[in-house]
Formats: structure tokens, sequence, C-alpha cells
């Protein structure tokens, strides 16, 4: 399998992986009903972000935790959403790509779950 070495990788797992967070019966109401993402704008943006991430490009300058406490202060998170998250993600990532970057992607994540997590929640 191919690693999470270029933009067109990184664009695939983006838009694979908020497929299933967008139909999940746990995350799917909360980015659809809760936050009501606009996925032709959010794409991009976390295309974007992985790209940063991932390859270095200076691609995403937006602020993480400020967008995910707009969203908690209407709806609080709790820590199962945070899991699933981060399990969908291991998912999709394991579904198609391996190598350093798809484990730096998955430590990422976990990272970023962790933080977010406790900064929101506690």
């Amino acid at each position: 399998m191919p690693d999470l070495d270029d933009r067109a990788a990184i664009h695939d797992l983006v838009v694979h992986f908020y497929r299933e967070v967008a139909f999940d019966d746990l995350l799917g109401p909360v980015f659809g009903e809760v936050a009501e993402v606009d996925w032709a704008e959010h794409i991009p943006r976390l295309i974007g972000y992985w790209c940063r991430v991932l390859l270095d490009h200076p691609s995403y300058d937006g602020r993480i935790l400020a967008a995910h406490q707009r969203v908690h202060a209407e709806q609080p998170f709790e820590p199962e959403l945070f899991d699933r998250w981060y399990r969908l993600f291991v998912e999709s990532v394991d579904r198609g790509w391996s190598g350093s970057q798809a484990e730096r992607a998955k430590r990422h994540a976990a990272h970023m779950a962790g933080v977010i997590a406790r900064r929101l929640a506690g």
C-alpha cells in the first residue's frame, strides 16, 4: 500500500474518512445537525490541515480548538465521540495506506483527539 506522502493521497484519506464520519451513527449527527458542517468548505480545509501536518505545506491557517469550542458550547462532547473519531481515522488509514507517514498521521490524530478532549471535556 502507498504511504501518505503526497497531496493526492491525503485528499483521498480525508474524503474517505469524513465520508465514514458523516454516515456514522454517533458522529454523523454531531457534524450534520449540531455543527452543520458545510462539507464543500470543510474538506479542503482538512486536506490543507493534514498537508501541513504530514508534508509541512503551509496550507492551513485555521484555529482547530476554536472551531471545536463553538460546537462543544452547543452540545458538549462526550469522551466516546473522541474514541469513535480516532477509531474511524485509524481504520481509514489502515484500509488504504501504510508507511512512516501513515503511522505519523495516526499518532498525530491520537494526540489531537487527546488535546481537544482535555481542553473541552476536561
